[in-house]
């Protein structure tokens, strides 16, 4: 555990990073060109998202070949140069793995389509109902049915995203063989980093049932024999290599299931990533609502998580951004009157959690949402699904726009802003999506002028290099508090009387705010880490918080 405590992932979405060709779509040779900027974060590993062969229906997740690397991106020599680059700067690499499904281009759907009986038992394909109607009433996760015809035949394909990403049958040995082949294809190239998109979905039953309206990801989502498959492929595949870190994205997850998927007796991951904590924003618990994100029921998951994972052995990757949510600076935050502060509180607030920090790219440098216009600036089939379905539901399109752009994946899927230019220096050609804002928050400004990337070095450092942060324990603290999320890492050093605490305060509110100390916690203090000038060395039983204001003291 003390590794995994004492790295930090950074996450590259290729195709909105840099653009070395001018053809509006970011590639590898772009990372490469950039690989200066990443050198000085000082992180430990890449995640890359999906650039492998794929039609681009679902951005790369919608993967046609899982052995080549797609032309948009670059070439497999692209891809050994940028390995080999991160090599000598001691950053490993991390491919993003969608097992769950595959395109409906590749060649084993095309096979089974073509009639080869082997290569459709690869996918779950039933006839219709008695009176006609689907196999199931189970709905796509990007709205419609999650069935759709398969060929001219009298059967369907299931398809819990989009119908052009068809589900594996991981109940067809064949089928878990092959997959554990293309894992292993990759760590023969030196790859150490597996990211498993939606793994935990993978064990469907053989007999499909209808949902009753309440109980659908049950069906099909954390299901026992997932532990099993994984358990098999870990064996087969990342399992034989040393050092290999894998992360399994967990839909709609239990913390029972997790903390098994990352107890290292357990032998399937090393660890979760998991979004129950990023849904406290979600009115009734529909992700498309537009409604103030619950503070107290964020502090309950975070710390019910933390919890049992530290209790019984589980390992989490903590994070707020990634690809398929709105930055959170823009949803936890005040981008407009406190970016910094609330960026480096945030920031804080999650990095000196147990577990491993990922950092989403942009993040960095306090990069918000777009300021787009309609719907016609996004992209993504989510959230014009969406878009529909709200107009559908009777919202006008000003109502079902303003929903849509607090929730689009596509929010963070702009651009990276290198400069205050046009396109913001991430292309010479027209962007595959349009940057906003890049004129105030870039880069190159920020490298010069700012004070959030700085920031985030001083919390990688520390987690680097202090024990307390790295592998310590975690203990709530003011869970009552309706302002301030706090918190305290706990080491044993010889004895408990030689203890090491560190006290976590985060002040997740634009005022000034007076938090009372616990008695315990008063006294003589070390400033760990403030985004504040900060340089007491007592603390007394009643500390005044600015506006947004991260503080760690040891004490």
């Amino acid at each position: 555990m003390q590794d995994l405590g004492k790295k930090v992932i950074y996450q590259i979405y290729p195709k909105s990073f840099y653009d070395s060709n001018g053809d509006g779509i970011g590639d590898l040779r772009g990372i490469i060109e950039k690989l200066d900027y990443i050198e000085k974060l000082n992180v430990d590993m890449i995640w890359f998202n999906p650039f492998f062969v794929s039609p681009q229906n679902d951005n790369g997740y919608d993967i046609s070949d899982y052995y080549q690397i797609d032309p948009l991106f670059g070439t497999m020599e692209d891809f050994e140069e940028l390995q080999s680059k991160l090599e000598k700067l001691g950053i490993d690499v991390m491919l993003d793995m969608v097992l769950n499904h595959c395109s409906t281009e590749h060649e084993w759907f095309k096979k089974a389509l073509a009639g080869d009986k082997e290569h459709q038992k690869y996918f779950y394909l039933r006839p219709a109902k008695e009176d006609g109607s689907l196999p199931t009433n189970w709905v796509s996760k990007f709205g419609g049915p999650s069935w759709e015809r398969f060929g001219n035949t009298e059967l369907y394909y299931l398809h819990l995203y989009d119908k052009t990403q068809a589900d594996l049958d991981w109940h067809n040995q064949k089928t878990r063989d092959e997959l554990a082949t293309v894992v292993d294809f990759w760590c023969k190239k030196g790859v150490r980093g597996f990211r498993f998109d939606v793994i935990n979905v993978i064990g469907k039953a053989r007999e499909l049932v209808d949902s009753n309206g309440k109980n659908e990801r049950a069906l099909y989502t954390d299901t026992p024999v997932v532990h099993d498959y994984l358990k098999e492929l870990n064996q087969k595949s990342f399992g034989k290599y040393p050092n290999s870190i894998t992360v399994g994205e967990m839909s709609s997850t239990s913390v029972e299931n997790c903390i098994k998927y990352s107890n290292p007796k357990e032998h399937e991951l090393s660890m979760v990533f998991t979004f129950h904590h990023l849904k406290v924003d979600y009115q009734d618990g529909k992700k498309w609502t537009k409604t103030p994100f619950d503070f107290m029921k964020l502090k309950q998951i975070l710390t019910e998580w933390q919890l049992q994972m530290a209790t019984n052995g589980g390992w989490s990757s903590v994070f707020w951004n990634n690809h398929d949510q709105p930055f959170a600076l823009s949803r936890f935050g005040d981008p407009v009157n406190y970016r910094e502060k609330s960026a480096e509180m945030l920031a804080t607030a999650i990095h000196l959690l147990r577990g491993t920090p990922c950092i989403y790219q942009g993040e960095e440098i306090g990069m918000i949402d777009p300021e787009y216009d309609g719907i016609e600036d996004y992209v993504d089939v989510e959230a014009i699904n969406a878009y529909g379905e709200l107009l559908a539901q009777g919202y006008d399109e000003a109502q079902a726009f303003d929903v849509v752009k607090s929730k689009a994946r596509d929010n963070s899927r702009v651009p990276m802003h290198w400069t205050s230019g046009k396109n913001a220096g991430f292309s010479h050609g027209t962007p595959w999506l349009r940057p906003t804002d890049q004129e105030r928050i870039n880069v190159e400004d920020e490298l010069a002028h700012g004070e959030i990337f700085a920031y985030y070095q001083k919390l990688i450092a520390l987690r680097k290099n202090d024990d307390v942060i790295a592998c310590g324990g975690f203990l709530p603290l003011l869970e009552d508090d309706e302002k301030v999320f706090a918190y305290v890492r706990t080491l044993e050093a010889s004895g408990k009387a030689n203890a090491r605490k560190i006290l976590v305060l985060n002040n997740f509110f634009g005022e000034k705010y007076e938090v009372r100390i616990p008695d315990e916690f008063c006294g003589k203090c070390r400033v760990v880490i403030s985004n504040y000038e900060r340089d007491f060395c007592y603390l007394g039983e009643v500390l005044s918080l600015e506006p947004y204001e991260a503080l760690a003291v040891e004490i």
